[in-house]
């Protein structure tokens, strides 16, 4: 099951207060309904393709109102073979809609209802409504973080926009093919985000999991780093050595001031020990990182200068 599927079943789990049922109803129904006239009655269909969802709404539709309704289930016959279930109301649409407040002066409008916005739980459960509508989450095991909810309008589209930023998600919108997502693309964000729309599950295993994965890629990071250091060490030490082997074939290492053989003796000694350990390894006294870096650099200056007269 997907990471999408989990939330998702988490939330139509959930109990909610009939007032904030009807703001979760009023994204289900904007976002995968579809009103038409049938023998001069109007009708609504919404569509999902996820069977939690459709007894949800179905049974939010027959506790809330008195209307008939029932759930047919098709099977899509291209692409993924998935079934498709539709709620159907055969009378009381029009007392639906307009107590969702999907409709103004009998047609069917674009946006998010003014009531929504009235109250803060109400707005939590219509991005609820909207999430499990057309609503997307990747798992926080990939490594890419990215939430989103689809809307086919813009007007629509920049409502849910309003809405998430209510509650400080930082979310973004964009527009895709013939349709107007808004995503979230931090994790924290995305966090909040399940948070506010009561997937209180969810958030624990989005948490757990992101935070062993970050931790694992700040482990990967470090031993990268180190080994990264340690090559960079190994190819200095090889070339230091290349180069005091230089000088003692062409003048002679007992040829060097006293200080310069010391150092070119103990890193032949020595090939694998770093700046710092050869400091503290000198015989005539202990040196500082700096001071090993200096010695080093001389050798290497002559083994240079070296070369260009051969």
């Amino acid at each position: 099951m997907s990471f999408t599927s989990e939330v998702k079943k988490e939330l139509t789990l959930l109990e909610v207060h009939p007032v904030h049922a009807r703001a979760e109803l009023a994204a289900f129904v904007r976002l995968n309904g579809t009103a038409g006239l049938k023998k001069n009655a109007l009708n609504l269909s919404i569509q999902t393709e996820n069977a939690g969802t459709a007894r949800r709404i179905y049974t939010l539709i027959k506790k809330h109102f008195v209307v008939e309704s029932e759930i047919l289930v098709r099977r899509k016959l291209k692409l993924k073979k998935n079934n498709v279930y539709i709620i159907r109301l055969h009378q009381g649409a029009e007392e639906v809609l307009s107590s969702l407040g999907l409709v103004e002066n009998g047609e069917l409008h674009n946006r998010v209802p003014r009531w929504i916005f009235e109250d803060q739980q109400q707005m939590r459960s219509y991005l609820r409504g909207a999430f499990l509508a057309t609503g997307s989450v990747n798992s926080p095991e990939t490594s890419r973080y990215h939430l989103e909810i689809r809307s086919t309008y813009k007007e629509h589209n920049d409502d849910l926009l309003d809405i998430m930023n209510e509650f400080n998600l930082n979310a973004r919108s964009l527009s895709r093919r013939n349709s107007y997502i808004v995503y979230l693309k931090e994790s924290e964000r995305i966090s909040d985000f399940l948070a506010v729309i009561g997937a209180s599950a969810s958030v624990l295993k989005f948490e757990d999991t992101r935070i062993v994965r970050d931790m694992r890629n700040s482990v990967n990071r470090l031993v990268n780093c180190e080994n990264a250091n340690l090559n960079k060490t190994v190819d200095a030490a090889t070339q230091q050595i290349i180069n005091i082997e230089l000088i003692d074939s062409v003048i002679g290492l007992d040829h060097l001031p006293e200080k310069l053989q010391e150092m070119a003796n103990l890193r032949l000694d020595q090939p694998e020990a770093s700046m710092k350990e050869l400091g503290e390894m000198i015989p005539s006294g202990s040196i500082s990182k700096s001071g090993v870096n200096h010695r080093i650099r001389k050798l290497n200056d002559m083994a240079d200068k070296l070369r260009e007269k051969n």
